[in-house]
C-alpha cells in the first residue's frame, strides 16, 4: 500500500509541476534571464547594431524594395526609432522594460523584437508608474513624458 501511495504522490507532483510550468521559455528569454544588467545592456545594444547593419547591407546588396522593405518595416524602423530615443534616455531604462515584458509568463516565447517594441512604447508613454503607463497606452493617449 505504501508503494502505491508513494507512486501516486510522485505522479501528482510531476503532474502539478507540469501544469504550473506549461509555458516553456524560448532560448532567447532563457539567455536574457541569465545575464547581468551590464550584459543585458551590451546584448541589447549589440542586437540594435546587428539589425542596423543587416538593413544597411540589404540596401547595399539588394537595393530597396522586396526583402529590404519588409526588413525595414518589420525590424529596422523600430531599431532606428530606439537609436534616436537613446539620445534622450539611458539604455538601462530599455533593459528594465524588456525585463518587465519577460517577467510575465505569457510572453516567455515572444520574439525579442516584440520585447523591444514593448520597451520602446512603455518608455515613451506618459506616467510614472506601470499602471499609469498602461492606462496611457490602453486609451491610445501615447504622448511623450514632457507633454
Amino acid at each position: 500500500m505504501k508503494k502505491y501511495l508513494l507512486i501516486f504522490y510522485i505522479f501528482s507532483l510531476v503532474i502539478g509541476q507540469g501544469l504550473k510550468n506549461d509555458v516553456a521559455l524560448s532560448p532567447v528569454v532563457t539567455y536574457w534571464k541569465t545575464l547581468s544588467i551590464e550584459e543585458k545592456e551590451t546584448f541589447l545594444f549589440s542586437y540594435l547594431v546587428q539589425v542596423y547593419e543587416t538593413h544597411t547591407e540589404l540596401k547595399k546588396d539588394i537595393g530597396y524594395g522586396g526583402i529590404t522593405e519588409w526588413y525595414y518595416d518589420n525590424r529596422a524602423e523600430l531599431v532606428y526609432g530606439i537609436f534616436d530615443y537613446l539620445n534622450q534616455v539611458d539604455i538601462y531604462q530599455m533593459v528594465k522594460w524588456v525585463d518587465e515584458f519577460y517577467s510575465h509568463g505569457e510572453y516567455a516565447n515572444r520574439p525579442f523584437y516584440e520585447s523591444l517594441e514593448f520597451a520602446f512604447r512603455f518608455q515613451q508613454a506618459a506616467g510614472s508608474t506601470l499602471l499609469e503607463k498602461y492606462e496611457d497606452l490602453q486609451f491610445r493617449k501615447i504622448k511623450p513624458k514632457g507633454d
